[in-house]
């Protein structure tokens, strides 16, 4: 029987992940959304008086956010389990470290230009190739002034002059839908309001686009999205929030993976009836891989046998899942075809050569097409996996763990980015906190 790895919250080594050596019976609690937070913090930041944000997510991006804001005049305070935004006015100078957040890298840089003064930005080493020129270019349209040695990449300089005029602006956003809602965030404030119209291939990740217009909506502003690839937002004041943070549904994927993985049921109190997040999709994906799902007033119910269904799916809208999808496609019983991702070679790693590469040093059969995977199972070896500084890697890699005895991640502590205390919580899903 494989070993009963002891669970531990600060873990910056390689990790032996948990087998399941039986059923699992779970009631998993899971923190706010990151997507959510950020949005909510950034517009808060923006409103005319205080917001509260009641029990956002605490991980290394919503803090990095949290840092950000703070560097620029925001007040930030932590109130019990939730965080109190008084805004300011926005001001340089101010060094912005986006550690390899996205949200980060590309919502505060509008922000910036709304400042008086001198904004720097830099990240972690692979957060300098990760795709910003759209939105740069985009503010140099607006007349935004900034430095960047060429590169129209991490680090950058923003010299804001406190406003910016606004108008349209027309740019291809196929990289990351991260670009739309940059803009759209801060529409509302520049002079004229703004308007953004994609051109190029099909946006990735809609439903996050989606998540920035209702957000903005609760916000007072006026988002006009009748016309495909077209956003325009009206110049308004962004009215103040009192909102609670939906659970992630995407950190809460790798655990209802668990259920269809090693048979038996996990609930995930308070999942939305309602929601804009792409992590929902995760219901839909697990019930055609075999799960039997259940959404009902109480949260969310899967249930599983331990065998798995292979399927073709196209997860353009919902990329974020799919590591976690791979590795349960990895451990099914038929072929796979997971869709539409292409867009994912530009994420923290690049996710479909990461999980490739990682499936096949484990004894799998994974090719790379131009847009996605093709996961054929075969028998699965222990061995140390990789995680490329990506948190989702390392959440794919225990749910493989699960069924593989001898899986070790690498660097767990990565998926702090997202989740605090995800090795305390995985444990405390096989009853071993």
């Amino acid at each position: 029987m494989p070993p009963h790895p002891a669970s531990t919250a600060t873990l910056d080594a390689d990790w032996p992940a948990p087998y399941a050596d039986g059923p699992l019976d779970a009631t998993v609690a899971v923190p706010g959304s990151k997507s959510l937070t950020n949005r909510y913090l950034v517009l808060a930041a923006l409103a005319g008086d205080e917001s509260l944000l009641r029990r956002p997510l605490r991980s290394r991006d919503t803090l990095l956010m949290a840092a950000a804001l703070r560097s620029v005049g925001t007040d930030v305070t932590d109130v019990g389990d939730d965080w109190l935004v008084r805004p300011g006015a926005l001001h340089g100078p101010a060094e912005i470290d986006c550690g390899l957040a996205g949200t980060v890298m590309r919502f505060m840089p509008p922000v910036a230009a709304l400042a008086q003064g001198q904004v720097s930005f830099d990240g972690d080493e692979h957060a300098r190739v990760r795709p910003m020129g759209p939105v740069l270019q985009a503010l140099r349209t607006l007349g935004v002034q900034i430095e960047d040695g060429g590169t129209s990449s991490l680090p950058f300089t923003v010299h804001g002059t406190g406003r910016v005029a606004g108008g349209k602006i027309v740019m291809d956003a196929s990289a990351s839908s991260q670009f739309v809602s940059a803009l759209l965030l801060v529409g509302a404030r520049f002079d004229q309001g703004l308007t953004v119209v994609h051109e190029g291939k099909p946006l990735p990740s809609q439903p996050h686009i989606d998540m920035t217009v209702e957000a903005l909506r609760d916000s007072g502003v006026v988002v006009d999205d009748g016309d495909a690839n077209t956003w325009v937002v009206e110049p308004s004041e962004i009215h103040s929030l009192d909102v609670e943070v939906e659970p992630d549904l995407s950190n809460a994927a790798p655990f209802v993976a668990a259920a269809l993985v090693a048979g038996g049921t996990v609930r995930v109190p308070a999942w939305p009836q309602f929601t804009t997040q792409a992590g929902d999709a995760i219901r839909d994906i697990l019930d055609a891989m075999g799960a039997d799902v259940s959404l009902g007033r109480d949260g969310l119910t899967v249930s599983g046998t331990g065998e798995v269904n292979g399927l073709d799916v196209d997860l353009h809208d919902v990329g974020e899942l799919t590591p976690v999808v791979a590795a349960v496609a990895a451990l099914a019983t038929s072929s796979s075809q997971l869709r539409g991702i292409a867009h994912l070679r530009g994420h923290e790693t690049d996710r479909l050569a990461a999980i490739r590469t990682e499936l096949t040093r484990l004894g799998g059969d994974c090719d790379e097409t131009e847009d996605g995977l093709i996961i054929r199972p075969r028998p699965l070896h222990g061995e140390l996996v990789r995680t490329y500084g990506d948190h989702r890697m390392a959440m794919a890699a225990a749910v493989l763990g699960l069924r593989v005895p001898g899986i070790v991640i690498e660097n767990v502590a990565t998926t702090g980015k997202t989740l605090p205390d995800f090795t305390g919580r995985w444990s405390a899903l096989l009853g071993r906190a």
